[in-house]
């Protein structure tokens, strides 16, 4: 077959994951903040973009749950509270627990020297204090299990829940985890090393409500101090 010679679609599928991209992260970090109403020529000017990637962004952020469209009325970013957390969390550690059943039997020494890592790290982010670091290396860390259980309608579930997590991480990091999310990192690598896929299962699904649970405690509480130190 020969190859194509038209550029047009994929120039327009570029443009808008361009749009969405740059929209989703402007929601996540809160430049756009929740409830702020969204024009379309404003987003426009901003990305250097037209009408038409842009309204097919605001069309897929709205399936992710980042805006609200109200046709020919309004479209803004969606509220972000306490009832996102309960919403959110018990999902993530669902998903979570069953990534972790699903590869613990895949698992080896390298996966094993891979949760260590990213929990060194993450220790080290934690004391420091850095917050976007510390929840990237937790992130890395999760991403060990999910990597070895090779399912990719399970990872395709994550990364749809990904933004509203980071969202919510990013609005409350006035508060991080303390010794005991480090103790149930720990434990969920003593089970990996163990081979135990059930036990891994049910400290990952605790370590996900843990941090639902820190998060939701400080959604007034927008200065908490830390849960604990490391």
């Amino acid at each position: 077959m020969p190859v194509p010679t038209y550029r047009e679609p994929v120039q327009r599928h570029l443009l808008r994951e361009t749009a969405y991209e740059a929209l989703r992260d402007a929601i996540v970090t809160g430049t756009l903040a929740p409830g702020e109403l969204l024009h379309d020529e404003e987003i426009c000017g901003w990305l250097g973009l037209s009408r038409t990637p842009v309204r097919d962004a605001l069309a897929r952020l709205s399936e992710d749950g980042l805006v609200e469209i109200a046709p020919q009325r309004s479209t803004r970013v969606t509220p972000c509270g306490r009832r996102d957390a309960r919403d959110l969390f018990p999902l993530l550690a669902a998903i979570h627990a069953l990534a972790a059943e699903l590869a613990v039997p895949a698992c080896g020494r390298e996966e094993v020297a891979a949760l260590q890592g990213a929990n060194e790290r993450y220790i080290a982010e934690l004391r420091a204090r850095h917050a976007a670091e510390a929840f990237a290396a937790d992130d890395a860390f999760h991403a060990v299990l999910v990597e070895a259980a090779d399912n990719h309608l399970l990872s395709r579930s994550l990364e749809r829940l990904g933004p509203t997590l980071h969202r919510l991480e990013t609005r409350h990091r006035g508060a991080l985890p303390g010794r005991r999310d480090v103790a149930q990192h720990q434990a969920i690598i003593a089970r990996v090393a163990a081979g135990d896929a059930a036990r891994t299962a049910s400290a990952v699904r605790e370590n996900w409500l843990s941090l639902g649970a820190m998060i939701e405690r400080c959604m007034d509480e927008p200065e908490a101090p830390a849960a604990g130190d490391v």
